[in-house]
């Protein structure tokens, strides 16, 4: 696994799962939060599934690829596995802690607590700067 990286939000590509649970929505979420907050961009894990090329192309060329699952299932990690890419950083939310239900019910601190575990391993990283009040750069 590549220990340093001095990517910009636009070299960083996230991918997560979706499924139907609370543990696939807090994963979509968790993605979205990190792209709304710029350490990011959501990329579209559908469109790699869909074999779309374009898409394909731009993800094999992403300096940095993180996959967000939801359960042991690990859509996101095979979908990417299938086009060639490896994830960088890989998080599974029912790893951290978080049980599988399918009552759709995601408290935002469990978004939070996935956002910001991955904030901390990109910044390990060297992908992403840290001010002290804990906000990507």
């Amino acid at each position: 696994m590549e220990e340093k990286c001095l990517c910009e939000a636009n070299d960083i590509l996230i991918f997560s799962c979706s499924g139907s649970s609370n543990v696939g929505q807090i994963a979509n979420f968790a993605a979205l939060k990190l792209t709304r907050e710029k350490v990011g961009r959501m990329f579209c894990l559908a469109g790699l599934g869909g074999h779309v090329s374009g898409m394909i192309a731009s993800t094999q060329a992403g300096k940095l690829i993180v996959a967000i699952d939801g359960c042991p299932v690990a859509c996101a990690q095979k979908t990417l596995e299938h086009v060639g890419c490896k994830p960088h950083e890989y998080l599974q939310v029912t790893e951290i802690g978080i049980e599988k239900n399918h009552s759709f019910e995601y408290p935002q601190a469990d978004i939070d607590k996935v956002a910001e575990i991955l904030k901390s391993r990109l910044a390990s990283r060297g992908a992403l700067k840290i001010e002290k009040a804990g906000m990507a750069k």
